[in-house]
């Protein structure tokens, strides 16, 4: 289209594409992205995907109408011609039922919403899948990426997924939380066993299973000891 024949919303979002601040991180076709809302017009909203040309999300790819400064998640596609554009509708393009992947694979994630159980998340930008509260530590946001890993493949196909590694892998990151903890306080901790599960989240941002299961294996190790208290470095060990 000339820019004689532009309609007036359009070449005002034109004029205003110079003097705009610095943009978004790039997004790519095919990715999962929560990206700003830029410019409204009769076809549509534009959004910051970080390239020259915003991103259209056309109205019939909402769920809602988007209002500029907000953010919406969306996943990034190509129509017949090749144009990329976004949309809101991600069940469209997003299976409940995972093929290729195993319990303890490597994958990527994107935080779609959260829910009663957790947070429903997008994985490798193919699958939904759930990250259980009890297996998040931490406080997660729409649209986040955090790599992750299967906890388990249900009968019916869907993901359950986990922040932490699988197996020994997944006790050698809590036993370093709860070395770097033990540092940080001066070589004892006054957490144990015993302690409440929400102390030791709040305190190591782990679960009570797994910090049980981690300074049970420093203890073999011989790098702490156990009090009925709290557990404190051992006297021979390496705290560096």
């Amino acid at each position: 289209m000339s820019d004689s024949r532009r309609s007036a919303p359009q070449a005002a979002h034109a004029r205003r594409e110079p003097m705009r601040r610095a943009r978004e991180p790039r997004a790519n076709v095919g990715e999962v992205a929560y990206l700003p809302v830029v410019t409204l017009n009769e076809t549509g909203a534009f959004l910051d995907w970080g390239h020259a040309r915003d991103l259209l999300l056309p109205f019939g790819e909402q769920h809602f109408r988007p209002m500029v400064g907000r953010r919406v998640l969306v996943m990034i596609r190509e129509d017949d011609r090749g144009r990329p554009f976004a949309t809101q509708r991600l069940d469209r393009y997003l299976s409940d039922y995972a093929e290729g992947l195993d319990a303890g694979s490597a994958v990527s994630l994107v935080i779609a919403e959260a829910t009663d159980l957790g947070y429903k998340t997008v994985v490798d930008g193919r699958f939904w899948g759930l990250l259980y509260h009890d297996d998040v530590t931490r406080p997660l946001r729409r649209g986040q990426r955090l790599e992750g890993h299967v906890k388990r493949v249900r009968d019916d196909g869907r993901l359950d997924l986990s922040l932490l590694p699988p197996g020994p892998a997944r006790l050698d990151v809590v036993g370093e939380a709860v070395l770097k903890a033990l540092r940080e306080s001066g070589g004892y901790l006054p957490i144990s066993d015993a302690s409440p599960a929400s102390e030791v989240k709040a305190r190591l941002g782990v679960s009570k299973n797994a910090f049980k299961q981690a300074i049970g294996r420093l203890y073999k190790q011989r790098r702490i000891t156990i009090e009925s208290g709290g557990i404190r470095f051992a006297p021979d060990s390496e705290r560096d």
